[in-house]
C-alpha cells in the first residue's frame, strides 16, 4: 500500500521506505517579506518562488514529520528594584489614547486580486505521469490513472496567500493561522469537478526568453550579479566569461530558454570569475580586472557619468 511522505518539499507517495527522499528538514522562514527554510540558504519575495525552492537534504521517505519545533521564548518581567517602583508610582498616568489611534487586533481585508489560473482543464491530448499533484493551491491530489476523472472533485483556494504580522492564510477565505503547517492544512474554500494537473498543452518547440531581470552590487575586487529566470536547467546551462564581456545560454526545465551576451562596462578577470544556479536565479561573481567602480553592469546601459567611490580616499 502507497503511503504519502510528510517531509516538506517532498510530498510524493512511496511503496518502497528505502527509496531515497529530497526534502527541506529545516522549519519555514518568514521575516520582513522574505521566505526560505532555515536549513538553506536562498530567501525569495513571492510565495510561488518558495514553493520552487529545491530540497537541500537527501534522506528517506517518512509517515512522521521529524521537522523540528523552534523552542518557544517564555516571556520574562524583570522585578523593579523598590526605588524604581516607588518612581514609577509616583508619575502620573499617561494620558489615554483615542479610540481611533489604537491598532486594530485584526488585520485589515486583503485588496490581492485573485491568481489567474493558467487553463480550466487539463489538455485532454497529453498524458498525465503518476504520482502528479494537483496544480489548484490547497488541493494536493494526485493523480489516480485507474480512478474516473468524472467523478474527481478539486477542493482548492482560488486566492493568495498572505502572510501578515505571524497570522497566515489566503485572500479567498477568513480563516487565520499562526503555525506554517496548519496553514497548509487550511481546507479549500471553492469546488470544480476536475483537478488541474497539466493544464493546456505547450506549442511544440522552445519558448525564446527575450529578457529577464537583473541586478548588481560591488565590492573592490569583484561585481555580483544576479539574473532572475526559474527552473534554470543547472546541468545544461552555460555561460562563457570573456574580459569585456558575458555570454549566457539558459535551458530551463519548462522548456524555456534564454540567450544574450553582456558587452561589461569595464574589463574583467575571466578565469576568476564564476556563476551558480539557484532555484529562481543565475549568480555571477565578475573578478574585475582593474579595481573599477562600476556604476552601471552593462556597457550600453544609461548612466550620468558618475563615478561610484569604493574604498577610502587618500590623504591630500
Amino acid at each position: 500500500m502507497a503511503s504519502k511522505c510528510v517531509h516538506k518539499g517532498c510530498g510524493k507517495e512511496f511503496t518502497d521506505a528505502d527509496e531515497q527522499c529530497v526534502y527541506h528538514p529545516g522549519p519555514p522562514v518568514f521575516h520582513e517579506g522574505q521566505k526560505g527554510w532555515k536549513c538553506c540558504k536562498p530567501r525569495v519575495l513571492t510565495f510561488e518562488e518558495f514553493l520552487e525552492i529545491p530540497p537541500c537534504t537527501t534522506g528517506k521517505h517518512s509517515t512522521v514529520d521529524d521537522t523540528p519545533v523552534e523552542p518557544k521564548k517564555e516571556d520574562t518581567v524583570p522585578t523593579l528594584p523598590d526605588q524604581a517602583a516607588v518612581a514609577q508610582q509616583s508619575q502620573p498616568p499617561a494620558p489615554a489614547l483615542p479610540r481611533s489611534a489604537i491598532s486594530p487586533a485584526i488585520a485589515p481585508p486583503s485588496t490581492a486580486a485573485p491568481v489567474a489560473e493558467e487553463s480550466e482543464s487539463d489538455d485532454p491530448s497529453l498524458e498525465i505521469s503518476a504520482n502528479t499533484t494537483c496544480r489548484r493551491r490547497g488541493c494536493n491530489a494526485g493523480y489516480n490513472p485507474s480512478a474516473s476523472r468524472d467523478e474527481e472533485k478539486c477542493v482548492h483556494h482560488p486566492g493568495q496567500p498572505i502572510f501578515h504580522e505571524g497570522s497566515k492564510g489566503w485572500s479567498c477565505c477568513k480563516k487565520r493561522v499562526l503555525e506554517f503547517d496548519e496553514f497548509l492544512k487550511i481546507q479549500g474554500c471553492k469546488e470544480k469537478k476536475k483537478h488541474l494537473f497539466i493544464g493546456k498543452g505547450k506549442p511544440p518547440g522552445e519558448e525564446k526568453v527575450e529578457t529577464v531581470r537583473n541586478d548588481f552590487y560591488q565590492t573592490p575586487s569583484t561585481v555580483n550579479v544576479s539574473l532572475y529566470l526559474k527552473k534554470i536547467d543547472k546541468d545544461n546551462a552555460k555561460v562563457n566569461f570573456a574580459p569585456t564581456s558575458v555570454e549566457f545560454d539558459l535551458p530551463t526545465t519548462d522548456n524555456k530558454r534564454y540567450k544574450d551576451t553582456y558587452p561589461l562596462f569595464a574589463p574583467i578577470d575571466p578565469e576568476q570569475s564564476s556563476f551558480r544556479v539557484l532555484g529562481t536565479k543565475l549568480e555571477l561573481k565578475l573578478a574585475k580586472a582593474d579595481g573599477t567602480s562600476w556604476p552601471v553592469l552593462r556597457s550600453d546601459d544609461k548612466w550620468t557619468g558618475e563615478r561610484i567611490q569604493i574604498g577610502q580616499a587618500g590623504r591630500a
